[in-house]
């Protein structure tokens, strides 16, 4: 009778449990706000199922203080809210009976840790480093210790799926032609001038970091490989808020990160800024290796090279905005910014040629000073209009951003016999002045309809304007005579003009977005030549297309298990302006550098299609198809080496991702972000087949230890296989770095000490394939061993108040070089 009892028992429990998970879940929302009915911003709520306390959904409050608990299941649970400068709050408990449909709960007052007595342990909240949405990932530089005292480019290397080479160039997943935006607004740089720009951005400047490998239709279709928008710290809270950070960092060379975020609020206006100074000296230490053939195979020529380049930069930038609230509707807001590059780089290099018997031929030795001062102003007026409380809103953008730079350089050049016998000397002097002018406009429309269904649409019109002079010298015994050869000028104009619209639906098991963009594109360059009347020529061009858009997610089950998600978007990128600029000059006597006018844009089709495990672990299976890829290319020529961007005809790439995060004990996190993509690059390169295919494995994982008196560790690292990459192979390469942190202050000051590449390990390299008649290698050791210690002190009162995106130019800012 007892065992039928227990079994009756057991029975009813298993029924009454299937019959809540059977109940469609439901969504929990709410405001958190301080003892005096302020909203709170960044509060974590954590809910747990009271079964077996396990946490099973997280959510931040956003600027108004608002947070929402999504797909929650009918079962008995509770929640806790987090705050640094307040005491812990705990729900009571949520039946199951209070959860049959959505509802609104009261507003949670939460009361200041300043009440608290003073205690040997302090209650803290941290944010994961990876949040993943349904249109791209979300990554939050503070979550990490080692990121302190850092720039935003070393920020970006220890992203999930980012990659970044010795020269700067940024890939997403493998692949090339990633559009990267600063607040929404694109920096429209080159990959080597977007490189020194994040390198002047210290990691304490940045909010979040978004990779989103399919954008949707709000944002240009620019960018083969997906965005990555980079947002910048800016809090709107009344009275004076804001935080201080510096780092002092020392490699083989020294480096510093300085920043500072003011907000202040008065009445109707809001004003705020964002500064930093920087000072970042490097090195890359540069082996080549080039071998060259007869037609039948016989080797003729061993080149090898060394090359030191001392890098060094100076670097401030500003950004000042006000926002003036006119009504509850209406919002006008300026922003200007700028940023100034003090840029040197001291090349020295020997160059040993010899014969195919390894017998030394001659010997060359270079030096090549270059100062650069690259700088920027940019001005952006916003107008927000709030036609309704249900969400109805315009929003204008105009935008002006103009680059100016200013480049000279001196390649001096020696020649001497096997016995050192000095033969030649040769000294081509250079000024390289160039200026962008970008003019940009658009209007975005958002319309929430009933059923959680919300419709966008948009316009959006852009020009800009390029000009580049090139002089060359040839200097002998004190006097220049010009050098027709190199110099050129050339001018550059496109205007682009696009349109959107999206529709979205959630619901409580499955959601769907779809969007689509047109775009239309104008290009014409005009080559003026030089004195000599020599290279004048003109082209124009005009294209249109449409950029389709789709997302899909679906719960499995009643309480989100397993969630799968579908996305699907066509893209294109279109080449950087000045990789049209037909200008051709020496990186040293053995290797040239060229545009290339004839570069056509590339198309894409990228499908991802995931799973997800109660939150905490996504597998993604990805694959992509693109036509005439945009790629750096090397053709061998007379023994000379020619660097120009090209197209490649195609690349396949398919492959799967896995992103998890899960605690191992209650001090010890665990999140890691691993990869396996089969790259596949096919086509015809000076007259030449290009096949370079093969599989590329990646594996990054992130510990994090939190100890008592707020205390804080970091072991982290990653290693990556060789990356088959258009028409280069590299090396594998690893790394390893450690942190650790301490807070004071009830958490407003903050004490950091890490070291990164430890092991001096993490230094690429690699070969050249489909060469006429040669091979080429290259290795290269950059100053990745660093020793940083940095302090940030933040402030902060006052009410929160909503934060504005803001910025109009979507993707021209990528493509400035």
């Amino acid at each position: 009778m007892i065992k039928k009892i227990i079994l009756l028992s057991f029975l009813l429990k298993g029924l009454i449990t299937f019959q809540l998970y059977a109940q469609s879940p439901v969504t929990v929302s709410g405001r958190i706000k301080d003892a005096e009915a302020r909203p709170v911003e960044g509060a974590i709520v954590m809910l747990y199922r009271v079964s077996d306390s396990l946490c099973i959904k997280t959510a931040l409050s956003e600027a108004d203080g608002k947070y929402e608990l999504t797909a929650i299941h009918p079962v008995p649970v509770f929640f806790t809210v987090t705050h640094q400068l307040f005491k812990e709050y705990r729900s009571g408990l949520l039946t199951p009976a209070s959860l049959q449909s959505d509802f609104l709960l009261p507003d949670i007052l939460l009361e200041s840790a300043g009440e608290m007595q003073t205690q040997d342990v302090v209650i803290t909240a941290t944010v994961p480093f990876i949040q993943r949405k349904t249109d791209r990932i979300v990554v939050n530089p503070d979550a990490l210790i080692g990121n302190s005292g850092t720039t935003a480019l070393e920020v970006l290397e220890k992203s999930p799926g980012v990659q970044v080479d010795a020269n700067g160039l940024i890939s997403l997943r493998g692949k090339q032609g990633v559009m990267v935006l600063i607040d929404d607004k694109p920096t429209y740089l080159s990959s080597t001038d977007l490189a020194n720009y994040l390198k002047s951005l210290p990691s304490a400047s940045l909010a979040t970091i978004e990779l989103m490998t399919n954008p949707p239709a709000k944002y240009e279709a620019e960018g083969n490989a997906g965005i990555i928008n980079i947002r910048l710290k800016k809090t709107k809270k009344e009275g004076l808020n804001g935080s201080i950070s510096t780092s002092y960092g020392q490699g083989f060379y020294a480096r510093s990160n300085n920043s500072l975020v003011l907000n202040y609020r008065i009445n109707k206006f809001n004003f705020f800024t964002n500064s930093s100074f920087n000072i970042n000296n490097s090195y890359q230490d540069l082996t080549i290796k080039r071998t060259y053939s007869s037609a039948s195979g016989v080797l003729n020529t061993i080149f090898r090279q060394r090359t030191f380049i001392k890098k060094e930069m100076q670097s401030a930038n500003v950004k000042f905005g006000v926002d003036y609230y006119a009504s509850k509707k209406s919002t006008f807001g300026i922003v200007l910014s700028g940023f100034r590059n003090n840029e040197g780089h001291t090349t020295s290099n020997l160059a040993r040629i010899y014969d195919g018997q390894s017998f030394l031929q001659n010997s060359v030795t270079a030096y090549n000073p270059s100062t650069r001062i690259f700088k920027n102003g940019a001005a952006n007026l916003n107008y927000l209009y709030k036609l309704d409380t249900l969400g109805r809103e315009i929003t204008i953008n105009t935008d002006y951003i103009g680059y100016d730079s200013r480049q000279n350089q001196s390649l001096l050049s020696n020649t001497y016999l096997p016995d050192n016998t000095f033969v030649s000397k040769t000294n081509l002097v250079s000024e390289l002045p160039a200026a962008i002018g970008i003019w940009s406009a658009k209007i975005d429309y958002v319309m929430p309809l009933k059923k959680d269904v919300t419709f966008e649409s948009g316009v959006k019109t852009s020009l800009v304007n390029t000009k580049n002079i090139a002089q060359f010298w040839d200097e002998e015994n004190g006097a220049l005579t010009v050098n027709n050869d190199f110099s050129n000028n050339f001018t550059y104009r496109e205007n682009i003009n696009s349109a959107y619209i999206n529709g979205s639906k959630t619901g409580k098991r499955f959601s769907a977005q779809l969007g689509l963009r047109f775009e239309n594109t104008q290009i014409k360059g005009i080559q003026l030549g030089n004195a000599s009347g020599n290279n004048d020529s003109t082209f124009v061009r005009s294209y249109s297309s449409l950029f389709p858009t789709t997302y899909l997610t679906c719960n499995l089950d009643s309480a989100s298990v397993h969630q799968l998600g579908f996305s699907y978007g066509r893209r294109i990128e279109r080449p950087d302006y000045q990789s049209m600029n037909p200008f051709t000059y020496p990186l040293d006597r053995f290797t040239l550098y060229a545009g290339n006018p004839f570069l056509q844009p590339t198309y894409s089709h990228n499908l991802e299609l995931s799973h997800t495990y109660k939150n905490s672990i996504t597998t993604t299976f990805l694959f992509s198809v693109a036509r005439n890829v945009i790629s750096e290319t090397i053709e061998q020529n007379t023994n000379i080496f020619y660097s120009r961007p090209g197209n490649i005809g195609k690349q396949y790439a398919s492959g799967i991702t896995v992103d998890a995060g899960f605690p191992i004990t209650k001090w010890w996190t665990l999140q890691f972000h691993a990869e396996a993509i089969y790259n596949d690059f096919q086509g015809e390169l000076y007259n030449l087949m290009l096949r370079n295919k093969g599989w590329f494995a990646y594996f990054g994982p992130v510990n994090q230890f939190q100890f008592k008196h707020q205390w804080s560790a970091e072991l982290a690292g990653s290693i990556q296989s060789s990356v088959p990459s258009a028409q280069f192979v590299t090396i594998p390469v690893w790394g390893m770095r450690a942190a650790v942190a301490k807070q004071w202050m009830k958490g407003k000051l903050s004490t950091k000490l890490s070291i990164n590449d430890m092991f001096y390990t993490f230094q690429p390299g690699g070969d050249i394939k489909s060469l006429y008649n040669s091979t080429a290698e290259w290795k290269s050791y950059l100053d990745t061993r660093v020793l940083t210690v940095s302090l940030s002190y933040r402030f902060s009162s006052g009410q929160t108040l909503g934060i504005r995106t803001v910025g109009g130019a979507d993707s021209e800012r990528t493509r400035v070089k």
